[in-house]
């Protein structure tokens, strides 16, 4: 298996002990689940694309209704969007 070196900061490092984390691991888990990240992106991306050729791009009406809705969300609201 191929290695490589990673600095830490003395901080970060030393949280890593504390907690008996190897840090290994933890570079492996994040380095994957960014690359997942990024295929789910692309694939979003992809889709998006693909869904905007079959029905066109959104309305402004419709955009504003999706950025209320989102706004609630993050807010803890609950219910649906104004119309």
């Amino acid at each position: 298996m191929p290695q490589i070196r990673v600095d830490l900061p003395d901080d970060l490092y030393g949280s890593v002990k504390e907690h008996g984390l190897s840090p290994a691991d933890l570079l492996q888990t994040a380095i994957h689940d960014e690359l997942r990240r990024r295929q789910l992106s692309a694939e979003t991306e992809k889709y998006l694309a693909e869904l905007i050729d079959e029905v066109g791009e959104p309305s402004e009406a419709a955009v504003a209704k999706a950025e209320a809705l989102v706004r609630r969300i993050r807010n803890g609201g609950t219910g649906e969007a104004a119309d």
